[in-house]
């Protein structure tokens, strides 16, 4: 197997712009778990989209998803996804995932796709 020249894809510093949409993943939840597995299910789509296991949610994520109550999650719910270096020298992981609230758009969230918001390193 011959090896690339570049570093791997999940080898980098790089943030997103994702367009959640927990509509489909809370379908059949019971109203009073609703909130909290949105919050789970956040995590998880940052864990899948940028491969750490050590995913940070903003508060403002939290208050955001809980500002409707635990039973009126927000359908959609567009967010910033940044992977970043772990600079703690007994840290378990090389790299964590900071899920941060990103700017809505007035026109709304309908063909705003993922957005490559900076790549460096």
């Amino acid at each position: 197997m011959v090896e690339k020249g570049g570093k791997g894809r999940k080898e980098e510093v790089v943030t997103r712009e994702y367009t959640i949409n927990l509509h489909k993943r809370l379908h059949g939840c019971t109203f009073k778990k609703k909130a909290p597995k949105a919050i789970k299910e956040i995590r998880k789509f940052a864990q899948k989209a940028m491969g750490t296991t050590d995913v940070r949610i903003d508060v403002k994520v939290n208050k955001q998803i809980w500002s409707r109550g635990i039973r009126s999650v927000p359908r959609r719910v567009r967010v910033r996804i940044a992977r970043k270096r772990n600079e703690e020298e007994d840290a378990k992981e090389e790299w964590y995932s900071l899920v941060t609230v990103a700017e809505i758009p007035p026109e709304g969230l309908k063909g705003l796709g993922t957005k490559v918001v900076d790549e460096m390193e």
